[in-house]
């Protein structure tokens, strides 16, 4: 019952890290950053030039953000069995 609760926490803080975007409003760039612990995408809505509705999407980064999550994910489930059986 433990590990369902945990993995059931564990995916919503995962959809939550990896979908958040941090809004930075600058004078001449406006644009919102996904992802953690690397940004995998940004979505710009302004630019010296005037409004942009532009999205930069990085692959190998949203890789590299599963994967991180993924690896602690089997490490605190690996974890919890081994304390569990004591």
């Amino acid at each position: 019952m433990i590990m369902v609760i945990f993995i059931s926490v564990w995916a919503f803080l995962m959809t939550t890290a990896l979908l958040w975007g941090f809004y930075y409003e600058w004078p001449d760039y406006v644009h919102t950053n996904h992802g953690l612990p690397l940004t995998w995408a940004t979505h710009t809505l302004s630019t010296i030039t005037g409004p942009a509705d532009r999205w930069e999407v990085n692959v190998i980064n949203l890789l590299i953000d599963l994967v991180v999550w993924l690896s602690i994910a089997v490490a605190a489930v690996a974890l919890l069995l081994y304390k569990l059986k004591e």
